[in-house]
């Protein structure tokens, strides 16, 4: 059977780093669209980014060819450059020997990326792409005002 093609845009935005924060994402399927966002009194810019991309892989109701697109070089990186891969072979630790920052959500990212078939594209951010200047506005949107 072959897998359903999903293209999924996310971003994460921070009201100080850290700070408050929210993300938002925009799943395309076929001509069917859905925004979805959250936010946390207390995150990281990092954070926020690679929530975006869970919270968003988490909607798939089942494994999907998903062409991920994300402004985040920290999210896409790690997996594009072998980040990912080196970190869990090492015990979540760096080339360094620092612990990972943010390993609960990278366990948890890999884990989502384990189940779908996922292609990471790096884009602009705050350019001319459309739906990533969308979930810019979703993730804003979404930072909890004291």
């Amino acid at each position: 059977m072959n897998k359903k093609h999903v293209t999924l845009y996310t971003d994460g935005a921070c009201s100080g780093n850290p700070g408050a924060g929210g993300w938002g994402a925009v799943l395309l399927y076929g001509e069917s669209k859905l925004e979805i966002s959250g936010g946390e009194r207390e995150t990281t810019n990092n954070r926020m980014e690679l929530l975006a991309v869970i919270e968003g892989l988490k909607r798939l109701k089942y494994p999907c060819h998903v062409d991920l697109y994300s402004d985040s070089a920290y999210t896409v990186s790690a997996f594009t450059e072998g980040w990912i891969s080196s970190w869990e072979k090492n015990g979540w630790r760096k080339a360094d020997g620092k612990p990972v920052l943010n390993v609960d959500l990278w366990q948890e990212l890999l884990g989502l990326v384990r189940t779908h078939e996922v292609v990471f594209h790096k884009v602009k951010g705050h350019a001319d792409n459309e739906m990533n200047n969308r979930c810019d506005a979703l993730a804003r949107a979404a930072v909890p005002r004291e």
